[in-house]
């Protein structure tokens, strides 16, 4: 099961590149992914302590590096129905659609952030274990006037 999970995971990420790819953001222009997390019914806070110490330190080393520009996490004020219910939304946004879509290798900022790897990799694992569902959502504004 957790294999199957796995690879839905990775098909929509790759899903969600190629809509971003094929995306009408204007070259060089921010470019902004939304993250909705999905925990399972009492472990949201696990989540948000794992995301804190284990991804946001990296997201955070991004924005540093001028990769992302900006990172923030929401979370609904009211519940939702089962089938649209998400716990938090992760909103990065990115320098450029390349940038966001380039091959990046964050391996190597992990290994520097945490070089207890072994740790790292379990806290990880279960940051995603907790989880019921996860998507991204590339996203565009669009112009009114």
């Amino acid at each position: 099961m957790k294999r199957l999970v796995l690879v839905l995971a990775l098909i929509l990420m790759n899903l969600g590149v190629s809509f971003a790819q094929g995306s009408s953001t204007a070259p060089g222009q921010p470019f902004v992914v939304e993250y909705y997390y999905k925990t399972k019914w009492g472990h949201a806070d696990e989540f948000l302590r794992l995301f804190k110490k284990n991804h946001y330190p990296l997201l955070k080393k991004e924005v540093e590096m001028g990769r992302m520009l900006k990172v923030w996490m929401d979370q609904p004020r009211y519940h939702n129905t089962e089938d649209g219910r998400w716990d938090y939304r992760v909103t990065i946004v990115f320098k450029n659609a390349t940038v966001a879509n380039e091959p990046f290798d964050e391996d190597t900022l992990k290994k520097q952030l945490w070089p207890d790897q072994e740790t790292y990799n379990r806290e990880e694992q279960r940051r995603f274990e907790i989880l019921d569902a996860h998507w991204d959502l590339p996203v565009k504004s669009v112009e009114l006037d």
